[in-house]
């Protein structure tokens, strides 16, 4: 009965893959999955609030369980005094997000927050609205429950450039120790290095999945006279090749929520509050203290007040729009959606991103790459029961790269550019077109929000490819983007604005990484594949000549993507900073008992993807909230201010008018 009942959950997680995130029959299929798991499957028994009445007030509130915020709740109930409550706006994780290959559906469904930047002139031409979707988890694990889990720390320099910015603790060798505390390395080959640690909880595995265009791809970089590397060992990682590491264990996706919440699940003193929006940090303007928190769940409002601190880790977008309503942030702004500033700081600017593009198709005469029908053959259904195959591929990455542009300016010799190589490439599922009714299925380039003409204008409809990819990313982008407030009501999105390209070396650094990456395929390592870049030209770009530095361009202009990196929105730095929002223990400049930690904190983008990086924080922040609130008895909270000193800071009900004339708001 138990195999039975494994291999229809399985059945059911393919199946609703593999139809649209608003079928009712999709949406059957996942309830079928759920309840199966609840049922069976013991370890997943909610861990979580159950029949735990969320009290009054506590001693810490986490508000996001993503991945900086699972480690701190983490770490915090390690002391049984203190009582932690954890906020998150979205629902749990499934065993439906351990499912590596379909990563990019995943953004498809309620466990992202649907995010799109701001349209901007000359970039995301061929996506929906001409708007780059920027995916953030909205779910327990947050980020790292949609992402591609790829495990990289980055370079020594970046870091230690933190510091020499002012960040004391922040320095390389002061954040290793974080970075180790916390993994479980499964690599065999990696068990004796000293920068691998294999007691922790965050698994790291290299993809068991392993194809033939892996090996070409690392055999094209030695021709190239590059080494393969463990990338985050700081003694080799400043530019090779290597497969790459992965938070998983088994073929399976490790989240936050697997690696630090589940283990601690029978802490009496944590409570995980699910579907529970946090609206603004409640702050004393007299003392400039964090009282409390209000939020709204199951459609009620809610005050929990915090006895010590309040730590914000909701991320790089969210955190900043909840500063902002809470009246931290540059005050012309606030004021211009009708808010009093309580303290004037940058919240919302220094937004950073890796930007990257998917427009890379090349295509082979072998059937090595992953596709649909091959994920759906029942040989790879039972060798993913097995933890192998290729549904262990997360969205058919395999290997990584670090190489060096001619524009490369960095006076430490880090290298520019980044290749994420992937078996596969957006027409591997047919773009969502199976039989001649054309059923939709969720796909790789609408996770990406690729349009139905830019899709078309490059493969044939009902076009299942057997192709690979190379995604070229900018490891060190010179321009910035902004976080600011839609209006004042804290339901509605943010503005995220952004250009890419507002630095010309941004543009010409990705040109050259779009020109480094079909010249590393078509030397003789790909041979064997006949790997031959597309020919058919993006629409738009049909007039420009093609394989020409102004194709590229276009290229890049028509299908700009994006990495899930978003941060800086939230500058560290110390007082001395005009941009920074927290200093370097991650407390909110001129304010008491507030914190902000997850990658909005970052001074500056490290040459590596930002989870390992989220998690690093975390761990960090947690080590400086224990150091400031040595073991004791809690001292009596005090009453909250009450009234607030004018209508801003008094509690609102629901549907009663904002500070700004006429405007009002509801759940």
């Amino acid at each position: 009965m138990m195999a039975r009942g494994r291999w229809l959950l399985l059945a059911s997680v393919l199946v609703a893959a593999a139809l649209p995130a608003v079928s009712p029959l999709a949406l059957l299929f996942l309830s079928a999955a759920q309840q199966y798991q609840e049922a069976v499957l013991p370890f997943r028994e909610h861990p979580y609030t159950g029949n735990k009445p969320i009290l009054a007030e506590y001693d810490f509130i986490v508000i996001g369980a993503g991945s900086a915020g699972t480690v701190i709740a983490n770490r915090l109930t390690e002391n049984s005094e203190w009582k932690v409550l954890l906020l998150e706006a979205g629902d749990e994780d499934s065993v439906i997000t351990e499912v590596p290959v379909i990563v990019d559906e995943l953004q498809l469904t309620g466990y992202n927050w649907g995010y799109s930047m701001e349209k901007e002139p000359n970039q995301c031409l061929g996506f929906t609205d001409q708007r780059c979707p920027w995916p953030r988890g909205k779910v327990l694990g947050g980020t790292s429950t949609i992402n591609y889990m790829i495990y990289t720390r980055g370079q020594r320099r970046d870091y230690d450039e933190w510091a020499e910015m002012g960040n004391y603790g922040w320095s390389y060798d002061e954040v290793l120790p974080h970075f180790m505390s916390m993994e479980r390395c499964l690599i065999p080959e990696l068990q004796n290095s000293r920068y691998h640690n294999k007691n922790g909880t965050l698994s790291v595995e290299q993809v068991p999945h392993k194809s033939p265009l892996v090996d070409a791809f690392l055999e094209a970089g030695q021709a190239q006279g590059y080494s393969l590397i463990d990338y985050n060992d700081p003694d080799q990682n400043s530019q090779g090749f290597s497969r790459i590491q992965a938070n998983m264990h088994g073929g399976r996706r490790i989240n936050g929520a697997n690696a630090f919440l589940r283990p601690i699940r029978k802490r009496p003193n944590l409570h995980i509050a699910l579907k529970s929006r946090v609206t603004r940090v409640l702050i004393d303007p007299q003392t400039m203290t964090a009282k409390a928190v209000e939020m709204t769940r199951n459609r009620q409002w809610r005050v929990v007040r915090a006895r010590k601190e309040v730590i914000l880790s909701a991320g790089a977008i969210n955190s900043p729009h909840i500063l902002m309503h809470s009246g931290i942030g540059p005050a012309d702004h606030l004021a211009q959606v009708g808010y009093k500033a309580l303290k004037d700081l940058k919240v919302g600017y220094n937004m950073m991103e890796h930007v990257s593009s998917a427009g890379l198709t090349f295509f082979i005469n072998d059937s090595v790459s992953l596709t649909l029908s091959g994920v759906l053959r029942p040989q790879a259904l039972n060798a993913y029961r097995q933890g192998q195959g290729p549904i262990t591929l997360p969205g058919g990455v395999e290997g990584i790269a670090y190489v060096h542009t001619r524009y490369n300016d960095d006076a430490y010799g880090r290298p520019d550019m980044e290749f994420i190589f992937a078996g596969a490439a957006i027409c591997s599922d047919a773009g969502a077109t199976m039989s001649p009714q054309r059923l939709t299925l969720c796909s790789y380039r609408k996770g990406m929000g690729i349009t139905d003409e830019t899709y078309y204008s490059l493969f044939e409809r009902g076009q299942q490819c057997n192709a690979f990819t190379i995604w070229p990313m900018i490891l060190s982008p010179k321009s910035r983007g902004r976080v600011l407030l839609r209006d004042n009501n804290p339901f509605h999105w943010p503005l995220m604005k952004h250009d890419y390209f507002q630095s010309e070396h941004d543009l010409l650094t990705c040109i050259e990484g779009l020109k480094a990456a079909v010249e590393l395929v078509e030397s003789p390592a790909f041979a064997r594949f006949n790997a031959t870049l597309n020919p058919r030209p993006v629409r738009g770009c049909e007039n420009v000549p093609f394989r020409t530095d102004a194709y590229w361009e276009c290229l890049l202009r028509h299908i700009t993507t994006t990495l899930h990196h978003q941060s800086g929105t939230c500058k560290m730095g110390p007082a001395s900073d005009p941009d920074a929002v927290v200093d370097p223990e991650l407390r909110v400049h001129g304010v008491r008992n507030l914190r902000v930690a997850d990658a909005s904190i970052l001074p500056r983008l490290p040459r590596a993807h930002t989870n390992a990086v989220a998690y690093m924080i975390g761990s960090k922040a947690a080590e400086m909230i224990k150091q400031a609130w040595p073991s004791q008895s809690p001292p009596p909270p005090g009453p909250l201010p009450s009234p607030y000193s004018g209508p801003y800071y008094r509690w609102r009900l629901p549907g009663e008018p904002l500070p700004v004339s006429g405007a009002t708001w509801t759940i």
